[in-house]
């Protein structure tokens, strides 16, 4: 998610208080690309809570030099720079970048696509409850029409609402996220079909699809969730289309990028009461421009991208990064692991 959570104070939680946990499956590189052990950086600025995730993962913190092996970046706008660092530096084996979806670094990962190394991780998985948990709200939101109840200013006497028990979910995406989204189903005894890049099976899902089938399992779902990554080819990859093949009464919920959905398809099928609404924490344009159609919509719920909250994140990332840490001190796999060519 596009946060900058090393800004964000470590917050504090009770013992008897749980707290997130990450949503992954460890993934460890080839021994040819697995990075050499040596001093950390974290740039572009420094973040306290994040220094001491380094520290307690056994690291040893340094300047950005050419002695540097691991670069912990905290910034999604600072692209232009890290791409100036990796250039100077030569020496940085390995990338901790913070987020799960790393589209904005996909130009400077691509130019060492062909290279073993720099080893680049993300946060993906690590933010997976907050984000699933704040999909099933806007679902369940769109199904008991909120977008609509919350702008009335009279009571309404025309009953409305669809239960989400039993009802057929199509979640795009097969990581964390969408992994922790068929959890929390669960208690609804919804029927998942999963659509990702290949037909292998997810476990919990009751078919999986490979993305190209995604036209055939649309005209039955009643609610879809858009949590994929963002790619070349996944831009767009809902259109007006998509939004003709949904039933009226389905409803789309993005918690990924806003780019995966064309808005002016999506607007218009809105409009034209093609699909039931759409809850999206990610919009395209991101921030959405005032005045914008989707705010006038009485079908469109839209929060500010903030699936996961900066304090919510912090503690997430810093427990990744105290794993990675391990992991470069050669102590376990790396997890979140990004193929710098598919961008993801």
């Amino acid at each position: 998610m596009s946060r900058e959570p090393a800004k964000a104070p470590a917050p504090e939680q009770s013992e008897s208080r749980r707290g997130h946990r990450a949503v992954v499956t460890p993934s460890a590189p080839s021994a040819q690309s697995r990075p050499t052990p040596g001093p950390i950086a974290v740039g572009p600025d420094e973040a306290p809570h994040i220094v001491d995730a380094v520290t307690e993962g056994g690291g040893t913190l340094g300047p950005m030099d050419d002695d540097t092996r691991g670069l912990v970046w905290l910034s999604h706008r600072s692209v232009d720079e890290l791409d100036r660092v990796l250039t100077e530096h030569p020496g940085i084996e390995w990338v901790q970048l913070p987020m799960a979806g790393v589209d904005m670094f996909a130009p400077v990962m691509k130019r060492y696509a062909d290279q073993p190394r720099p080893l680049w991780t993300s946060a993906k998985g690590a933010y997976s409850e907050p984000v699933a948990e704040h999909a099933l709200a806007l679902t369940l939101a769109l199904l008991r029409v909120f977008p609509e109840r919350t702008r009335a200013t009279s009571w309404a006497t025309e009953p409305k609402g669809i239960s989400l028990y039993g009802l057929d979910v199509v979640i795009v995406g097969a990581g964390g996220i969408a992994l922790e989204i068929m959890r929390l189903l669960e208690p609804f005894d919804a029927r998942i079909t999963i659509v990702r890049r290949s037909a292998d099976p997810v476990d919990g899902a009751d078919r999986t699809v490979p993305a190209s089938s995604l036209s055939e399992v649309l005209p039955t779902a009643d609610v879809v969730i858009v949590a994929a990554a963002m790619t070349s080819d996944t831009s767009k990859m809902f259109g007006a289309a998509e939004f003709e093949a949904m039933k009226s009464t389905a409803v789309l919920v993005n918690i990924a990028r806003g780019g995966l959905v064309d808005t002016d398809a999506l607007v218009a099928a809105l409009d034209a009461g093609a699909i039931w609404g759409a809850g999206l924490d990610v919009t395209d344009p991101e921030p959405l421009p005032d005045g914008h159609p989707l705010w006038m919509s009485d079908r469109a719920l839209i929060t500010p991208h903030q699936a996961d909250t900066p304090e919510m994140v912090a503690p997430l990332l810093a427990e990744r990064i105290r794993h990675n840490v391990r992991a470069l001190g050669g102590e376990g796999d790396f997890i979140g692991v990004v193929d710098p060519a598919a961008g993801y």
